[in-house]
């Protein structure tokens, strides 16, 4: 089943979005390694937390691919 250009839309938008909180994810990474023991754990714990949310996004857009998830018509 192909997808209707809105949904290829969705699906591109959610796959760029999950790309970038993995890149800010890993540049947030490197800087932390630079600072203290207590800086660098606490940077982990939102480091894990963004590549979480980047799964789900992920996910989603998968979804949008097999159509469990579909763009509808503006209001």
């Amino acid at each position: 089943m192909a997808l209707t250009k809105p949904n290829q839309q969705l699906r591109r938008d959610l796959k760029a979005t999950a790309f970038a909180l993995e890149t800010a994810a890993l540049e947030m990474f490197h800087k932390a390694q630079a600072g203290g023991e207590a800086e660098f754990l606490e940077a982990m714990k939102l480091v894990g937390e963004l590549h979480e949310l980047a799964d789900k996004l992920a996910g989603y857009a998968e979804e949008v691919k097999a159509g469990r998830i579909v763009r509808g018509k503006a209001e």
